[in-house]
């Protein structure tokens, strides 16, 4: 049966298999090797699909490599990275040249002169960069509003008024009077979080609302912290008379592992949030004055003093996520109360005083907050975010050496007489290029810039199922080596061994020869040129 049999004319010259009757695929080398050379009372007495396809696909890759012809190539427009990346089946190449105007291909010629070696990131001292010791909380100095980075707990009222007034009934003699109490203060006050709390007296409490604010800060893979804050506590006050009715404010930055949103159990078995600034409450009582409720350490500052305190070390190996937590409250003391000398809240007296004695909040501030991760990565880290050294930025970066007759300027005299001796490798002005294998790139000289480059190279014939083929010039050589290969590796094959070897160096050199297409009149037409007398 022919082989070209059930293919009509029609279905090949519209196809898109066009030429390829030049090629026989490996999975038909490999059926007809299995039919031919294996089996009783054949060459190969014994042997599995698995063995043949194995040593099949190693002659091809061999023979790929100096024997087959490479028809890969791959052309681009040179950005002004002055790269281009190696293809994905890539092993060497045999060509890189660029096209000008009119479709004419100039060679490029590899560089030895510079490379592109790993250029290592170090440290002022000079010691290996392993990362940097960043901080991890968002707004840490509060140089922008809180949304986005800070959860925190609304302001609510205090205990203290500042007026009153009275509702507008129908008939008007029956006004109810009320306090308008003052609000705390929370936010942000230049460049500053500020906490602002006047006295509260619920609840059979006496001190304050406690306040909070929160972060989350991601410490996945993280061993120890480095914590530290800078802030102050709010000043004592006394009344007239100078006795005291506020201590120093207590301000308290620390770690926790517990999320402020959904809070701490307390004693009645309930949660209590962050968000719960209620003094005294014995239902859901505030959790923003439990130091306990700081797991991983805390500092706290209740002196009336400035300062920046820290922890050098805080362990967080035994979880992912940490949140920074700020407690702030005033303890104001029950000689801070003013008391009413007539009226009451909702009755139909009016209230006196008019307004509280003691108005003036006190202030507790945070300045920023800092927890650093140390330096953790394992490996060593590359100095220029674009990958490339040093070196070879500097010599891209000018004119190449084989445009130039002298390093001290751009002048080029391709003719002039300075020239004497000068190395042939950079005798051209085409220009010239740096494979990295390292990162899988080429280089390319400056002067390329914005030129078409073209690059043939040679596979190994085994990246796709469409590639694995052979040409029918080397058709014989392939079963010489696949049966070389196997009667190599058995013992019952060891005495045909030498004779094999001779076999298989003839059909590789036959099919070099074969696919070297060298044609007469071509071989003539070329010696025209050299002056040579030619008979034929």
């Amino acid at each position: 049966m022919g082989l070209l049999d059930g293919t009509t004319n029609r279905d090949y010259y519209q196809g898109s298999d066009l030429g390829n009757y030049q090629f026989t695929s490996l999975s038909d080398i490999i059926n007809q090797f299995m039919v031919v050379y294996v089996g009783e009372n054949k060459m190969i007495p014994k042997a599995s699909r698995v063995d043949v396809a194995f040593h099949a696909q190693r002659a091809l890759r061999e023979l790929s490599f100096d024997v087959l012809k490479s028809i890969k190539s791959q052309q681009i427009d040179l950005p002004p990275t002055l790269t281009m990346l190696l293809p994905q089946d890539y092993v060497n190449y045999t060509k890189l040249s660029w096209v000008d105007a009119v479709g004419i291909k100039h060679p490029l010629y590899p560089t030895n002169s510079t490379s592109n070696p790993f250029e290592i990131k170090q440290e002022d001292d000079g010691s290996y960069f392993f990362g940097e010791e960043t901080n991890r909380v968002l707004n840490p100095e509060f140089s922008n509003t809180l949304s986005g980075s800070w959860s925190f707990s609304d302001p609510s009222n205090s205990k203290a008024w500042g007026s009153t007034r009275v509702t507008t009934p129908n008939p008007p003699a029956q006004g109810k009077y009320y306090l308008n109490l003052i609000k705390d203060t929370f936010g942000i006050v230049g460049g500053e979080l500020e906490f602002g709390q006047l006295w509260h007296n619920s609840f059979n409490q006496m001190g304050s609302r406690a306040y909070a604010a929160w972060q989350r800060v991601d410490v996945t893979g993280v061993g120890n912290i480095e914590f530290s804050a800078v802030a102050s506590s709010g000043a004592q006050q006394t009344d007239g008379g100078g006795n005291l009715i506020c201590d120093y404010g207590v301000i308290r930055v620390g770690i926790t592992s517990t999320n402020p949103d959904i809070g701490w159990e307390n004693s009645l078995g309930t949660m209590s949030p962050a968000t719960n600034t209620s003094p005294g409450s014995s239902s859901v009582p505030t959790p923003n004055k439990d130091a306990s409720n700081y797991d991983l350490g805390y500092v706290e500052w209740s002196d009336g003093t400035t300062s920046k305190k820290e922890i050098e070390s805080i362990d967080v190996s035994a979880v992912s996520e940490i949140w920074v937590y700020i407690q702030s409250f005033s303890p104001w003391t029950s000689a801070a109360v003013t008391a009413l000398t007539a009226g009451v809240e909702g009755g139909t007296t009016a209230i006196e005083p008019t307004s509280s004695a003691n108005n003036t909040h006190q202030k507790n501030v945070v300045d920023s907050i800092s927890i650093i991760v140390p330096g953790q990565i394992p490996t060593l880290t590359h100095a220029n975010t674009d990958g490339n050294s040093s070196t070879w930025n500097n010599y891209k970066s000018n004119t190449p050496s084989e445009n130039q007759d002298d390093y001290q300027d751009d002048i080029y005299w391709p003719m002039d007489g300075s020239r004497y001796g000068l190395d042939p490798q950079h005798a051209q002005a085409n220009g010239s290029f740096y494979i990295d294998n390292r990162v899988g790139k080429i280089n390319f000289s400056s002067n390329i810039s914005g030129k078409t480059v073209i690059l043939d190279y040679i596979s190994d014939s085994l990246g796709t199922d469409a590639e694995m083929q052979v040409h029918k010039f080397a058709e014989d050589a392939m079963y010489k080596w696949i049966t070389h290969a196997m009667l190599s590796a058995s013992s019952y094959g060891q005495p045909l061994v030498s004779r094999l070897t001779k076999e298989k160096f003839a059909a590789v050199r036959k099919a070099k020869l074969r696919l070297s297409n060298i044609k007469l009149e071509e071989l003539t037409q070329i010696l025209r040129g050299k002056s040579k007398q030619i008979k034929h």
